[in-house]
């Protein structure tokens, strides 16, 4: 299988519990960039870290690199080939799926060096 497509995204993400039950504020859905997940234990929001949430914790000074799609349902190993080599690398990682692709989530300060990696094993970062 041909290596991905990654594109860094300038955008610093902060990553939020709230409480099972809290509202989610009718602006951040008008944010170009969030992400949103509830089960029955818990509400995380991904969203701009500019944009001011009231949470129970927040882990901030993330960056996305979405893996430029859409990816077929059909495909299997993308997360766990990219999430293989950025681990090699000693670099954590936060991942969301949508419909259309998959977003790795790195801290900021490891951009460059995830970047590195993933060059070295044949992907394509795009970071402009």
């Amino acid at each position: 299988m041909s290596k991905q497509t990654l594109q860094l995204h300038s955008t610093i993400l902060s990553i939020h519990s709230l409480g099972i039950d809290a509202d989610i504020p009718a602006a951040l859905l008008k944010l170009p960039l969030f992400f949103i997940s509830k089960t029955h234990d818990e509400l995380s929001i991904v969203c701009p870290s500019s944009f001011e949430l009231h949470s129970l914790d927040t882990e901030s000074d993330w960056q996305a690199l979405e893996v430029i799609g859409p990816l077929g349902f059909s495909l299997t190993g993308i997360m766990a080939n990219i999430s293989g080599v950025l681990a090699k690398a000693q670099i954590s990682i936060f991942s969301i799926s949508t419909y259309d692709t998959d977003y790795i989530l790195v801290k900021k300060q490891t951009a460059a060096q995830a970047i590195t990696a993933l060059k070295k094993d044949g992907y394509n970062v795009v970071t402009n």
